[in-house]
Order: structure tokens, then C-alpha cells, then sequence
């Protein structure tokens, strides 16, 4: 009895949150990155298959304004297009929506990393592990073989990462990236 009880709320739980999942993206029509609000841009995947980025700038005023915009990084075609990371995975994986930018520089932290290769992110949410996948190929790393490594041995996965700095810019500075190195090119 317990059993059906556990599969009956787990698949209620799932459809509604598909069902919201497609309520919101019904709402927004054709998502465009700048139409969101600055809690909702960051992890998300504009329809045109861009990734949102939230930035912060400061007016004259000295005020601080939040403002979305599409990056010229694209998502995994077959990650959702027009889509809103769910809160489910943003605290699976130890994210925060008001981040700026993005930036291989969380992959550096012991305590992302785990939370990245754990299983409630790393299987159930394709969105951000295509992103991070990205951005440790980026870096030379290959992010399975990165939370293999971090599950045997942390301290020896963590220094395979040398963090670059790099934040990948906005609309203003456009930059495409279509496939990143596995390794840098040796100079001869």
C-alpha cells in the first residue's frame, strides 16, 4: 500500500511540474532572454536556443538595475529551447539564480563539483550539465571523466582545473563558441 502511495505522489509530482513547465512557457510565448525577469535569467535557454546571462548595471542615479540578455553561447540542441531552469535543479545542483555571467570558475569549488556530479543534478538536470560540460571542455576537462575523479579522489580532479577567469560577455562583445579544445595546441 505504502509502494502505490510513494508512485502515485511521485508521478502527480511530475506531471505538475510539467504541466507548469509548459504553463510558463505558454505564458512567455517566443522567450526572449530580455523579457525575463532577473530571477528567472540565469540557466535559462532563450527560443532562439541562446543562453541567458544576468547582468548588473549601475546608473548615473548610483542605482543598480538587473538586466537579461542573450549570450552568443547556444544550449544542446536537445535541451529545451525557450526554457526556465526549475528551482528543483538550481538547488540540486547548488546554483543561485541571481548569478552573473558564466563562468568556469565554480568548477574550481569542492563544494559545487560535488554538487554538480551528484546524482540529483547530474542525471536529472541536462540543461546545466550541458552548460558545465561546456565550460570544463573549455578549461581541457572532461566533466564525466572530472566527477569520476572527484568521487575517487578530489583533491587530484580539483587541480585538473586551472580556472581561467574568462566570463563568457554578453551581447556587447559577441563571441561564438562552437567547439571548445580538448587540450591547448602544443607549440612546435
Amino acid at each position: 500500500m505504502a509502494s502505490s502511495f510513494t508512485s502515485g505522489t511521485l508521478f502527480l509530482t511530475v506531471l505538475t511540474l510539467a504541466f507548469a513547465a509548459l504553463y510558463i512557457q505558454g505564458t512567455l510565448g517566443e522567450m526572449e532572454c530580455g523579457n525575463l525577469e532577473h530571477n528567472n535569467c540565469a540557466f535559462a535557454v532563450s527560443a532562439a536556443g541562446k543562453r541567458c546571462v544576468l547582468e548588473k548595471q549601475v546608473r548615473r542615479s548610483g542605482q543598480e538595475a538587473y538586466i537579461c540578455r542573450a549570450s552568443e553561447i547556444e544550449a544542446d540542441p536537445s535541451v529545451l529551447r525557450g526554457y526556465v531552469e526549475t528551482d528543483h535543479c538550481i538547488t540540486a545542483c547548488g546554483l543561485d539564480r541571481e548569478s552573473f555571467g558564466i563562468s568556469s570558475d565554480s568548477l574550481i569549488e569542492v563544494s559545487f563539483t560535488q554538487k554538480l556530479c551528484s546524482s540529483p543534478c547530474y542525471d536529472y538536470c541536462p540543461n546545466i550539465v550541458d552548460l558545465y560540460f561546456s565550460l570544463a571542455a573549455g578549461e581541457g576537462v572532461f566533466l564525466p571523466t572530472l566527477c569520476v575523479s572527484q568521487k575517487e579522489d578530489l583533491r587530484r580532479g580539483m587541480s585538473e582545473i586551472k580556472s581561467s577567469g574568462l566570463v563568457a560577455p554578453g551581447p556587447i562583445h559577441p563571441v561564438k563558441f562552437l567547439a571548445a579544445p580538448a587540450m591547448a595546441p602544443s607549440s612546435i
